[in-house]
């Protein structure tokens, strides 16, 4: 009896094991095409979309890339500048707000709090012509901070911040800190933000994410050649009405993506580490 369950227990390791390799494999397939079709002639992909080799067009793809005047130097310069500082911008007042909800008790927390759900309801390209309209009348267009500050409100990164707070935190540890002398501040980046870094980190991830992917408002905002982010530039792509290069779009595609790896990689450590101690018991 006892052997026939270590048997099944094995065998549902095996299914377990092969599942996530499945997953894992179904999830870097297209990244994986991607970059193959960067290697590629227009006229490979056009006989046959999917490859999982490379081929020999890789410094010919990137010669037409770097003739139809798109900079990849600039491009990623331009929206690394974005992405990191709206990145930090909303990691960091997020937290912030997630604190002062959760560890002071005012009158108003609650009506504040529902407030900002509220907001979340809310889509952005609801208020975008206002906001182009607001923008254009204080000559704030082919400017980067209009595509940065408002990171501070994010009505969702807030909500996921408190949900780990009131998990995390213990008031008597701010206590502690405010009977010895420490400020408000001090409290808040020395003590509460190392708490709370795999969430930290885990919201950075998405908000980088979202950021340098984002098209539509840098692309009505900015209308400086030397402004545009790594995705205008990308969608900018096209080849005239008689051909398209796709081997250059998708190497500008691949080009786009790099980043997002190396961020990833970087802060998935992190997400990693809050599992591990999430799952420890007391």
């Amino acid at each position: 009896m006892k052997h026939s369950m270590n048997i099944s227990h094995y065998t549902l390791k095996i299914v377990i094991y092969i599942v996530c390799i499945f997953l894992a494999i179904l999830s870097i397939l297209p990244f994986w095409i991607m970059f193959m079709n960067a290697t590629r002639g227009t006229y490979e992909i056009q006989q046959n979309a999917i490859s999982l080799l490379p081929s020999k067009y890789l410094l010919s793809n990137l010669k037409v890339l770097l003739g139809k005047g798109f900079n990849p130097l600039k491009g990623f310069f331009n929206s690394m500048v974005i992405s990191v500082g709206s990145t930090l911008c909303a990691v960091y007042f997020s937290s912030l707000t997630a604190y002062a909800l959760v560890a002071y008790s005012w009158r108003m927390r609650q009506p504040f709090f529902t407030f900002i759900m509220a907001v979340m309801m809310i889509p952005a390209q609801v208020t975008s012509i206002g906001f182009y309209q607001f923008m254009y009348r204080i000559n704030m267009t082919n400017n980067f901070l209009p595509l940065i500050l408002p990171a501070i409100a994010s009505p969702a990164m807030v909500f996921f911040m408190r949900q780990y707070l009131l998990q995390t935190l213990s008031i008597d540890i701010v206590n502690c800190a405010r009977i010895d002398g420490a400020g408000e501040f001090y409290i808040f980046n020395k003590i509460v933000l190392p708490i709370m870094k795999p969430a930290i980190a885990t919201q950075a991830i998405f908000s980088f994410v979202a950021s340098w992917n984002n098209l539509f408002m840098p692309l009505i905002l900015l209308t400086d050649n030397n402004k545009y982010t790594m995705p205008i530039m990308v969608s900018l792509l096209r080849g005239d009405i008689y051909k398209t290069e796709f081997g250059s779009v998708y190497l500008g595609l691949s080009l786009t993506v790099l980043p997002l790896f190396v961020i990833y990689f970087l802060l998935s450590k992190y997400i990693i580490a809050g599992v591990a101690l999430g799952s420890i018991k007391e």
